[in-house]
């Protein structure tokens, strides 16, 4: 566990890494049923067999919202009274390869701004990149806000 303050001191530094978590079609599916975002190229295994990435993909929006599970599943540093952590947005999201279903992804974070705006009330922008294994390009980069309350 760490303060606020201490972790406000690793700015510009890589913070942690996820544990890596399988893309499996059944979780694809649920997402696709969650967001109505039933496109052949994510749920129909046969047909997605005949375009460029010989199966199925994970949506992006599906990795860029593993960014929470993978924090809660990482060596990032933990905030001590914390009593609640909130997505804020994001400065930059770019989707940089596809995910295919049975691939496995895992996130990593460089600590970008840790600034307290009130008494208690702390936002925290870091740098993330989804690594897909056994790939050269990652999913995505994004700069994720997160506002947290302490």
């Amino acid at each position: 566990m760490t303060t606020p303050q201490d972790l406000a001191a690793k700015v510009g530094e890589n913070i942690g890494t996820s544990e890596w978590v399988e893309m499996t079609q059944e979780k694809v599916n649920m997402f696709a049923d969650a967001t109505g975002d039933h496109q052949f190229i994510h749920i129909d295994e046969e047909k997605a067999k005949m375009t460029p990435f010989g199966g199925t993909i994970v949506h992006g929006f599906m990795t860029l919202s593993m960014i929470p599970y993978l924090g809660a599943n990482s060596d990032t540093p933990k905030i001590e009274g914390v009593k609640m952590g909130v997505n804020y947005g994001g400065n930059k999201t770019r989707f940089i390869a596809p995910v295919r279903v049975g691939k496995r992804i895992r996130g990593h974070w460089k600590l970008l701004e840790m600034v307290e705006k009130r008494p208690g009330q702390w936002q925290q922008t870091a740098e993330i990149t989804i690594e897909i294994e056994g790939e050269d390009k990652p999913a995505l980069i994004c700069e994720w806000i997160t506002m947290l309350f302490v």
